[in-house]
């Protein structure tokens, strides 16, 4: 497909909401090997609503589906979680008000907003071992795409190959902001609840539209799906 419709965007968020609440317990249990051990739950709680609510939500325009998803996670997912994704979804909806499809370039600026928003709310950046060290490297991957005029097919699976990847690598990394930093060098070694999130959503999402992709690490195929 070359555009993305508001339909693809309507099936994106329902997978990812069925991704969430299939692995509840396994991001809940992720979380307390350096964590507080609610992160599976806390981003259920907002999920489940999403879910309920989707079919009645309004898809006047990508941007207004957006908002109300933004709104409903801001308000029911506790933690430091709602916060975080709640204006993530938010800064993509402003881009998309009158949109009812977009492109890949457009998509990029999505992403491109949602990082800087997230920066600002929870001061966290490249290195600091949380989501941002897969949405970044994201960003740019799907930069390049919108630039070299790719479709977003291969985009997705290339998006999907580094959010594997780059949670594979921050396992190394001593986390310096979020709920793990509070544990200090425990946390090295383990991976970010929210990365391993990031790549199980890209993942089932390749599933979702049909891109082949064959995942590896083990955070991804001894999950539930």
């Amino acid at each position: 497909m070359s555009d993305i419709t508001i339909g693809n965007v309507e099936r994106a968020i329902k997978t990812t909401a069925d991704t969430v609440l299939a692995n509840q317990q396994y991001f809940s249990d992720l979380d307390g090997i350096a964590g507080d051990g609610d992160f599976g739950a806390s981003l259920a709680s907002g999920f489940r609503l999403i879910d309920a609510d989707l079919p009645e939500i309004d898809k006047s325009s990508i941007g207004n589906m957006l908002l109300k998803i933004s709104m409903i996670i801001t308000k029911n997912v506790g933690g430091c979680s709602g916060p975080i994704w709640g204006t993530g979804f938010m800064r993509a909806a402003m881009l998309t008000k009158e949109k009812q499809e977009i492109g890949l370039a457009d998509l990029e600026q999505m992403v491109g907003a949602a990082i800087e928003g997230i920066k600002a709310r929870g001061g966290a950046d490249l290195g600091d071992k949380t989501l941002l060290d897969s949405l970044i490297p994201i960003h740019e991957k799907l930069k390049e795409h919108a630039e070299k005029g790719s479709s977003p097919a291969v985009a997705l699976r290339d998006a999907a190959e580094v959010a594997e990847r780059k949670m594979e690598e921050a396992k190394a990394l001593q986390p310096r902001r979020g709920r793990q930093s509070f544990v200090g060098e425990r946390a090295t070694g383990t991976p970010d609840p929210g990365m391993v999130a990031i790549a199980c959503i890209l993942q089932d999402w390749c599933e979702q539209f049909g891109v082949e992709r064959t995942p590896q690490a083990k955070e991804l195929t001894q999950r539930s799906v």
